[in-house]
């Protein structure tokens, strides 16, 4: 008698009934949402490839899309909400950028081949090269320095000519996805015995501004038939 007096309890704790409550559903013994299913996201690295799933349908999805540009290494595809105000996460494409230490001391012919590899070509970066390029050794003791720019002697053949580097500088480094123009901003320049360069940021970081706005503008062309249609929006 008491066994089945036990397994009566238990089979009442462990019955499990769902409650609807506002278009939303419970499991009334723990409190447990029924939730829709969501889908969960795949990576991929280029603004090309999101494009190209959202065009082609692959999945069938008959939502609407949301694109969020995060930041300019980082854009998510995302659905609308759910009943539970949760979304479908389809993509988040992630840009693969070379890695520059700003603020620190790179050897010259190490800044070198960073400057020619990581930068977008343009004067300022061509006059960096020039000087860093050229110097020597015992060339580094005559630095000029006036506090804001230096000079540095570089050879050039025989001669010995002196450079001004100025600062500040107006660079565009490799730092968001390549389908988009890389934004040009300011750096400082500098020098010391080794030879040694190091660039340092001083635009207080808001060429990421620049870069979602390139990002969006980039999808918004891209994606113009779409979104005249409805079916994608941007947000950035």
């Amino acid at each position: 008698m008491l066994k089945e007096a036990i397994e009566y309890v238990v089979g009442l704790k462990n019955r499990k009934e769902i409650v609807a409550v506002d278009s939303r559903t419970w499991i009334d013994t723990d409190l447990e949402e029924v939730t829709d299913y969501v889908a969960k996201p795949f990576q991929i690295s280029t603004l090309t490839g999101l494009v190209a799933y959202i065009k082609s349908n692959y999945d069938k999805q008959q939502d609407e899309f949301m694109i969020q540009v995060v930041s300019p290494t980082k854009v998510k595809l995302l659905g609308k909400l759910n009943a539970q105000q949760d979304r479908d996460r389809y993509v988040v494409v992630e840009a693969i950028i070379p890695e520059f230490s700003f603020d620190s001391f790179y050897d010259t012919e190490s800044l070198n081949i960073k400057l020619q590899s990581m930068f977008v070509e343009n004067v300022d970066r061509d006059i960096i090269l020039q000087a860093i390029g050229n110097i020597s050794e015992e060339s580094v003791k005559n630095v000029g320095d006036d506090g804001t720019s230096q000079s540095v002697e570089i050879r050039q053949g025989i001669k010995k000519n002196e450079v001004l580097v100025p600062n500040p500088v107006n660079l565009a480094p490799y730092r968001t996805f390549v389908e988009v123009e890389q934004p040009e901003s300011q750096f400082v320049f500098r020098m010391k015995d080794g030879p040694r360069g190091a660039i340092f940021e001083a635009d207080g970081r808001t060429w990421r501004n620049q870069a979602i706005l390139n990002i969006s503008n980039y999808l918004k062309k891209e994606l113009e038939n779409e979104i005249e249609n409805n079916k994608v929006h941007i947000i950035a």
